[in-house]
């Protein structure tokens, strides 16, 4: 680019992350496969691999994001490249939007279309769909623990919402306050539900020897509640790392893009757990029918 030449575009310096990330995908998928079955001659069950790529992509995420953070501070992120930056976390939120349809799909289709699977001629399979949930399988009570997570993180809304405008209003203690308690209630719903897995697992809820398809159901049910609850933990994370720029000094009224993009993701986790709750727990979680 000639000298002198000015627009509103930043162009990055070549960075590393790019190649080392990758690198560390890789590692880190080869690792998970040596650890479940075993690969190059190193034994199942062996997962130094897989946490060497995990450590490798963790200090990708960490570096990378210091840089668009120091970027930030430089006043690289012109008007123009922000609408950039909210663009590309409104596709990452719909990107991650759709990865729990696949979860929804696969659990609405067999509880709303288990009868039709009932009529098949292999007997099998008539008695793996007869109901929805499994005949013998006892599901966990929507009123009890799932009730109270739902309110904590309603609640953590409301908070992350009060950090939000107070930071616009350039109100930084409240805004201090407000992250504050909204990780705290994301550390909290992290702890109940994992209480809650305890219990399942203690009182060997969705195992059932009367049911054929009770291992589905469980499988469903963890793999939509367990992704959430991976999505609150890293919504906490990114919550956290928010707080302590706050603290030291980052953000202003004016640029808080980082904060923002935490907000978005942290309302977006909460509306995925108004509906696992109101159809897992509450509508399709209840005896079988």
């Amino acid at each position: 680019m000639a000298e002198g030449v000015k627009h509103d575009y930043h162009l990055v310096n070549p960075s590393p992350w790019p190649l080392v990330g990758s690198l560390s995908a890789m590692v880190m998928a080869i690792g998970g496969v040596t650890w479940l079955k075993g690969l190059f001659g190193i034994p199942a069950g062996t997962p130094w691999l897989f946490f060497a790529g995990l450590a490798g992509v963790l200090y990708t995420m960490a570096g990378w994001w210091r840089d668009v953070v120091k970027e930030a501070n430089a006043g690289d992120h012109t008007p123009v490249v922000s609408i950039g930056l909210r663009y590309g976390m409104i596709l990452f939120i719909a990107s991650e939007v759709m990865f729990f349809v696949a979860w929804f799909w696969m659990f609405f289709e067999m509880a709303l279309f288990h009868e039709v699977r009932a009529h098949s001629a292999i007997e099998e399979v008539r008695t793996a769909w007869a109901t929805w949930p499994p005949h013998g399988v006892e599901t966990v009570p929507a009123w009890e623990l799932p009730l109270v997570n739902t309110l904590v993180l309603l609640l953590s809304g409301t908070t992350v919402t009060w950090a939000h405008h107070a930071l616009q209003q350039g109100d930084r203690k409240g805004a201090k306050i407000g992250l504050i308690l909204t990780v705290i209630l994301g550390a909290l719903f992290t702890a109940i539900q994992a209480y809650e897995y305890h219990h399942i697992l203690t009182h060997k809820y969705f195992f059932s020897e009367e049911a054929a398809n009770a291992g589905l159901y469980g499988s469903t049910f963890f793999m939509a509640t367990g992704f959430h609850g991976f999505h609150v933990l890293i919504g906490t994370i990114f919550l956290l790392v928010c707080l302590l720029r706050l603290m030291g000094g980052g953000f202003t009224p004016q640029k808080h893009f980082g904060f923002e993009a935490a907000a978005w993701y942290w309302h977006f986790v909460d509306v995925v757990w108004l509906f696992l709750f109101a159809f897992i727990y509450v509508i399709f979680g209840g005896p079988a029918h």
